[in-house]
């Protein structure tokens, strides 16, 4: 890989974030990860640096990026119900802002921003939906993909203003590492514990 800085990781505690530190650190990267905990489990064993911070905190994030040429950004309050919508937004929407900011005012040279396929658009014809899909704010269902469709706008728009984003949309990721485990993942271990009556 190009640059000769580290690549600095949100999420790195949780189940895609950490898929992403193993394959950076499988590809010779070196690896910062932004964590709330220094000592989360999910890193033991792992030749990652932690910057202890938080996406709702500008200082942390700023002290992240310092000496990052990647940003992958793939922490979000993930769960399919909350009970004060605005601490989903505040992280999704408000602490993407705050991260985009912080990399392009630190020069980083690519950000890869997670959403999800949920902010893609459905043509309703069987045929999948693309980027290039129409969809707009008022089809998302529910504040975990209203969060994350006006996250991915953010995303744009910075890309529009010239920071070097690359957005992916990821659909229901299963495998290791799942502990907590996510919503999907919580899925799968009820129908396999024989607590979920129906499935698709």
């Amino acid at each position: 890989m190009a640059g000769r800085g580290k690549t600095l990781v949100t999420g790195g505690t949780g189940f895609v974030g950490r898929a992403v530190v193993s394959e950076l650190l499988d590809a010779g990267r070196e690896v910062r990860v932004l964590a709330r905990n220094a000592k989360h489990p999910a890193l033991a064993g792992l030749d990652v640096e932690v910057a202890v911070g938080d996406l709702r905190d500008v200082a942390s994030l700023e002290r992240a990026v310092q000496g990052c040429d990647r940003v992958f950004h793939v922490a979000a309050d993930y769960r399919l119900w909350v009970p004060d919508p605005q601490e989903m937004y505040a992280v999704n929407v408000e602490g993407t802002r705050r991260l985009l900011a912080a990399a392009a005012a630190a020069g980083v040279e690519r950000v890869v921003y997670t959403s999800t396929v949920g902010a893609l658009g459905n043509p309703g014809n069987g045929i999948p939906g693309t980027e290039a899909t129409p969809v707009s704010f008022a089809e998302m269902v529910g504040h975990y993909k209203r969060s994350k469709f006006l996250a991915e706008e953010v995303a744009l728009d910075f890309a529009q203003k010239g920071l070097p984003v690359v957005v992916v949309n990821p659909s229901t990721p299963v495998g290791p590492w799942d502990s907590r485990p996510t919503p999907t993942g919580q899925m799968l271990v009820d129908y396999l514990e024989g607590r979920m009556p129906a499935y698709l």
